[in-house]
This record gives C-alpha cells, sequence and structure tokens, in this order.
C-alpha cells in the first residue's frame, strides 16, 4: 500500500529500557485496536473485518544507546563472555530481551532503529520484512561506496559475507511480531566503539568479524547525515512518508 503515512521520531541517546517500554506501549496500543475490532466482529457489532482499514498507527524511531549486550530470546548467555561483575565493573548493561537472534552490542554513534510496523497494511510476511530491512541499510551503504550484502541464513547486513576471512557485519537485525505489529529492528554501526564487541560472541556467530562505517572509510562519518539518507531510503523500500514529531518521549504518545 504506497504513501503510507509513518510517525518518525529520533529518541537521541535514550537508556535501552525506556525505549524498550516506549515499544511495548506503541505495539500495544496496535493490538487493542485490532482486539477490540475483533471483538465487535464476533459481537456481531462490527462491519466486514479489514485488517488493512483499521487505524493502527505505524512509527520509526531512531536513538542511541549507553553501552548495552541484549540477548535474544533464542540466544545462548554463553555468548556473552563477561561475568556480572565484570559487566558492573565496565558500566555495560545486559538484558535479556523477547527479540529474536542473539546477543549484540549497541553503544554510542551507532543507530538504532525501531520500526513499529502494522505489516497486515504491508503484507503479512515476516521473511519479506527482514528483507526489506536490510535493502534499506544496503542503500544507505551504496550512497557511501560500500556494497553491502545478505549472508545466507544469517539475518543483517555483511560487507564481503562470501570471502571466507573476510566476512564483517555492519548491521545486526532482531524483531517481534503480535499480531503483526512489529517491533525491536537493526543497529547499524556507524562510528561505533568496536572494542566492545570483543566481550561477546556477535549474535552467536563464531570467527566473522564485526566493522562500522568509519572503520571502512577510515574517516568519521556524520551520525545525522546518515540519519537522513537512512530515512530517505525507508520511505522509498516501504513506500512511505515519514512524519516527523518532537514531543517529549515520556509524555508520547498520550
Amino acid at each position: 500500500m504506497a504513501d503510507q503515512q509513518v510517525i518518525f521520531r529520533n529518541l537521541g541517546i535514550i537508556s535501552y529500557q525506556v525505549a524498550w517500554d516506549l515499544q511495548e506501549k506503541l505495539v500495544q496500543q496496535n493490538v487493542d485496536i485490532k482486539s477490540e475490532a475483533r471483538k465487535k466482529l464476533l459481537e456481531g457489532e462490527g462491519q466486514e473485518f479489514s485488517p488493512a482499514r483499521l487505524p493502527t498507527t505505524n512509527y520509526l524511531l531512531f536513538c542511541e544507546h549507553p553501552p548495552v549486550y541484549t540477548l535474544g530470546k533464542s540466544g545462548h548467555i554463553d555468548n556473552v563472555l563477561l561475568s556480572q561483575q565484570q559487566l558492573a565493573d565496565k558500566k555495560i548493561e545486559f538484558f535479556h530481551t523477547n527479540r529474536g537472534g542473539d546477543v549484540t552490542f549497541h553503544g554510542p554513534q551507532q543507530i538504532v532503529g525501531y520500526p513499529i510496523l502494522d505489516l497486515e497494511k504491508f503484507y503479512t510476511d515476516i521473511g519479506k520484512y527482514l528483507r526489506s530491512l536490510e535493502e534499506v541499510i544496503i542503500l544507505t551503504l551504496a550512497d557511501y561506496g560500500l556494497y553491502g550484502e545478505r549472508s545466507p541464513g544469517e539475518t543483517g547486513v555483511w560487507l564481503d559475507p562470501g570471502k571466507p576471512g573476510h566476512e564483517r557485519k555492519i548491521c545486526a537485525m532482531g524483531i517481534r511480531c503480535s499480531r503483526w505489529i512489529t517491533m525491536h529492528g537493526f543497529a547499524f554501526n556507524i562510528n561505533t566503539d568496536l572494542s566492545y564487541f570483543s566481550n561477546i560472541i556477535p549474535c552467536g556467530i563464531v570467527n566473522k568479524k564485526v566493522t562500522s562505517m568509519e572503520k571502512e572509510l577510515e574517516r568519521t562519518v556524520p551520525l545525522e547525515e546518515v540519519q537522513q539518507i537512512l530515512r530517505e531510503n525507508f520511505e522509498k523500500v516501504f513506500e512511505v512518508t515519514l512524519t516527523s514529531i518532537r514531543t517529549p518521549v515520556y509524555s508520547w504518545p498520550e
């Protein structure tokens, strides 16, 4: 469905817990709308049920997090190579999450994107959704002369995935979907401190490296510039229009 409206908000630097709570709130609002529509239909009060016509709201959130490791619901704690005390000593937070995937790192100068989309207004295909998110990143990398690719069986975006010993992951992905409403999303390394990845087995994948735009281009890349290009590519791939809002996060949405 072309030219849908998606509310965009750049949350800036925000704690992982606050961002997670906000996502849960937005997802639940949309799930409640769907549940109420189904209830009315079952009670004979609703018209013909059309999920694509329900007044759910789509969002795209950008943010950065203070240093934090997150472990997906299918992940293995052994892929975190630090003890709880070591995490505390290094002032790194840790969360078990309800997204897919294994362990990854979030930190400053990394663009974390949280699309909260009602896929019944797009397509009810999780694989296609993930490939579309990957395409947004691939197009953005191409704007900088970097050739991002997919790696068979490994969600996310890579450089040289077909060259053994040279594979480098530049964007990790992990999502959750409830009643076709998505949450969580992608972590795109821009000028990220890659030393944090040495404390984990990123995404549970052994013997493959992690990289950033800064490392590949051998220069610092303006974060705001990449965010703008990401927004444009998100609009292109998902055929939507992003509408920005600036209200305080603690009061949004009411």
